[in-house]
C-alpha cells in the first residue's frame, strides 16, 4: 500500500478541510434559499389536503348519496342569481295565503281575493291533502311532466298563481331563503326584487312616448337626446321628487329594505346571541329587477330608478332585466333596451352602476333562428353587462368562439343555473355550454335561479355539475371563489391574481389564524376596509377547515 510523504499528507489534509468548509457553506446556503423560496408550511399542508379531497370526490362521484352528503358540507361562496319570489317554496305561500284570507281558483289554482266566482279559501289546503298537493304542483315544477304544459310554461306561469300570497312578505321570504342558504354553506346572496314597489314604473307610465317606428327613425344623437329629456322628466316625476307626504322611488326602496331586514332579523332571532340562526351572519345584497316585457317607457323608467337607487342605497348593488326572454315584447324591444342601457351608462353619474343581464336563456325552436344570434354579445357590448345570467345559447350566436374569447378577456362571469336550464329549456348534459365556457376561460359560478319553483337547492346544483358536466373538485372550488370575486358587494379583492387565486401579499399567511383579530395588521386593514376581501378570506378559511374535516372524517 502506498503512503504519501508526510508533508504531502499534511497539505492534502489542509485542502480537504478547506473543501469541507466550502461544501458546508454551500449546503447551508442552499438550505436557506430553499426555505425562503418554499411556501409557508400552512400553504403546503393546504395544497396537500386540497389534492387529497379532490381525489376523494373522484372516488364517490358515482354514488349520488355520498356525493350529496359530501357536497352539502362544501363551502359554496355566493349565489349571484336568484329571484326572491321564485326562491320561496310553495308550502310557505300556502301558509301566508291562509293567514291573508285569500281564496284559490280551482281552475288552475291561482290565488285571488275571495269573491262570488272564487270561493275556496286557501286555508282549506291546510286540512285538505289533495288540495294542498295540487296547489304545490301548480306553483312549482314538482310533477311538471303531468301538468300538460311545457316546462317553460309551467315555470313562468307559476309566478302569477302564488304571487298574491307573497304580498307584504319580503322579510319572511328573505328569512326563508337566507336560512336555507346558510345551511348549505353559502356565505353571500344577491337577491333579485323590485324594492320601490312600482314607484319608478308608475313614473314611466306618465311619460309621453313615441311609437316604435318613430323611435327607430331617430339618429343615435337624437335618440340619446330623447332619453336625456325623458330621464329628467322621470327624476322630477316620482323617482327623485314626489308629492308632499309621499316617498319617491329612492325613499320607498330604503323604507322597503329597512322593513324587510327588520322582519328578517326578527324571524331569525338575530338580536339574541344565544338563539340567533346562523343565517344572521349571511351577507345579503339586492339586485333591482327591470321588467323586460314592460312597455318601453316603463322599462326605461325602471332602469333610471334602479341606477338612482344604487347611488343612494348601498344595499342595492345592480340592475337586471328579468321575465321570459322569448316573450314577444322582450324580443321586439331587446335592441331598444340595449340602447337605453348604453345611454344611461354613458352618463358620469351612472358609470359605476353595476349591470347583470339575463341573456341567452333560449334554445332553437323557442324563437326564430335569428333571435339566437346576438343577445349575449349585445348584452356585453351594448348593454354593459358585467355578468350574464344563463348564457345557454352562446354557440348559436354569430361567431361564438370570438364571443367566448371576448367574454374571457373582459372577465364577464356567466351565472350557470343547471336545474333551471333543464326544467325550462330542456338543456342538460352535453347540450349545456358550461364545459365550453370553462374551455375558453370564461369565469362561471353556479346559481339557483328560482329554487322554490324548481324544488331545488344549491347543493344539487353542485351535484348536477359533477354528475352531468364532469366538473372536478378544483373546478367547483374555483366557481365558488368566482362567485365572490365577481359579486357586486364592492371593495378590493383578497386575491393579488384572481385567475390563479394568489392572495394579496399582505395576506400570504392569513389562513394560519382563524379570527380576524390575529391577522397581520396590513391584512386585517384590507379585510376591515373591503367587504369583498372579508368574504373571500372567510371562504378560504372555510375551505381549509372543510378539507381537514373531510380527510379526518370529523
Amino acid at each position: 500500500m502506498y503512503f504519501p510523504p508526510q508533508s504531502l499528507r499534511h497539505g492534502t489534509r489542509h485542502v480537504s478541510i478547506r473543501r469541507r468548509r466550502q461544501w458546508i457553506l454551500l449546503v447551508n446556503f442552499l438550505c436557506l434559499w430553499l426555505l425562503s423560496a418554499a411556501p409557508p408550511i400552512a400553504a403546503q399542508t393546504a395544497v396537500s389536503a386540497e389534492q387529497r379531497v379532490a381525489r376523494q370526490l373522484e372516488t364517490i362521484k358515482t354514488n349520488p348519496l355520498e356525493l350529496y352528503a359530501f357536497l352539502r358540507e362544501m363551502p359554496k361562496g355566493g349565489d349571484l342569481h336568484l329571484h326572491l319570489s321564485g326562491s320561496v317554496y310553495a308550502e310557505s305561500y300556502i301558509e301566508w295565503a291562509a293567514k291573508a284570507n285569500l281564496c284559490v281558483n280551482l281552475n288552475g289554482y291561482a290565488l285571488a281575493p275571495c269573491s262570488a266566482t272564487v270561493t275556496t279559501p286557501a286555508s282549506q289546503a291546510l286540512t285538505d291533502g289533495v288540495l294542498y298537493r295540487r296547489m304545490i304542483d301548480a306553483w312549482s315544477m314538482r310533477n311538471a311532466q303531468l301538468s300538460g304544459l311545457s316546462g317553460h310554461d309551467q315555470f313562468f306561469d307559476a309566478f302569477a298563481k302564488f304571487g298574491p300570497g307573497g304580498d307584504n312578505r319580503f322579510g319572511d321570504m328573505v328569512a326563508e331563503v337566507a336560512k336555507r342558504a346558510a345551511a348549505e354553506r353559502v356565505n353571500y346572496l344577491e337577491l333579485m326584487l323590485t324594492p320601490d314597489n312600482g314607484k319608478s314604473r308608475a313614473a314611466g307610465r306618465k311619460l309621453e312616448w313615441p311609437s316604435d317606428e318613430q323611435l327607430a327613425a331617430l339618429s343615435a344623437t337624437d335618440l340619446n337626446a330623447f332619453f336625456a329629456k325623458k330621464r329628467e322628466e322621470l327624476l322630477a316625476g316620482g323617482i327623485l321628487n314626489a308629492p308632499s307626504g309621499e316617498n319617491n322611488a329612492v325613499q320607498e326602496s330604503t323604507a322597503t329594505l329597512n322593513e324587510l331586514e327588520t322582519r328578517q332579523r326578527e324571524l331569525l332571532a338575530c338580536a339574541d346571541a344565544a338563539k340567533a340562526d346562523p343565517a344572521c351572519r349571511l351577507t345579503i345584497r339586492y339586485v333591482y329587477q327591470v321588467g323586460r316585457t314592460n312597455a318601453p317607457r316603463e322599462a326605461f323608467a325602471q332602469m333610471v330608478g334602479a341606477l338612482e337607487i344604487m347611488k343612494a342605497e348601498p344595499r342595492v348593488v345592480a340592475l337586471n332585466l328579468v321575465q321570459p326572454e322569448d316573450a314577444r315584447p322582450a324580443m321586439n324591444n331587446f335592441a331598444l333596451q340595449m340602447k337605453m342601457l348604453a345611454y344611461l351608462r354613458s352618463l358620469k353619474e351612472y358609470e359605476k352602476g353595476n349591470i347583470t343581464l339575463h341573456a341567452g336563456e333560449l334554445v332553437p325552436g323557442m324563437v326564430p333562428p335569428e333571435g339566437l344570434r346576438f343577445h349575449i354579445r349585445d348584452s356585453v357590448q351594448k348593454g354593459h353587462a358585467q355578468r350574464i345570467g344563463h348564457g345557454v345559447d352562446v354557440m348559436y350566436e354569430d361567431k361564438p368562439y370570438e364571443l367566448l374569447k371576448e367574454m374571457a378577456a373582459k372577465h364577464v362571469l356567466v351565472e350557470i343555473c343547471l336545474t333551471s336550464n333543464d326544467a325550462i329549456l330542456g338543456v342538460r348534459g352535453k347540450e349545456h355550454p358550461l364545459p365550453l365556457y370553462l374551455k375558453y376561460g370564461v369565469p362561471v359560478a353556479l346559481a339557483t335561479d328560482d329554487l322554490g319553483i324548481s324544488r331545488a337547492e344549491m347543493t344539487r346544483e353542485y351535484v348536477k355539475a359533477v354528475q352531468e358536466q364532469g366538473i372536478t373538485y378544483l373546478q367547483l372550488k374555483a366557481m365558488a371563489r368566482n362567485s365572490l370575486e365577481h359579486s357586486f358587494i364592492g371593495g378590493l379583492s383578497y386575491w393579488k391574481d384572481a385567475s390563479k387565486f394568489m392572495p394579496a401579499s399582505v395576506c400570504l399567511n392569513a389562513l394560519a389564524v382563524t379570527t380576524p383579530e390575529r391577522l397581520a395588521p396590513k391584512c386585517k386593514s384590507l379585510l376591515d376596509a373591503s367587504p369583498r376581501a372579508r368574504l373571500q378570506w372567510e371562504l378560504e378559511l372555510a375551505f381549509s377547515q372543510f378539507e381537514k374535516q373531510s380527510l379526518t372524517g370529523k
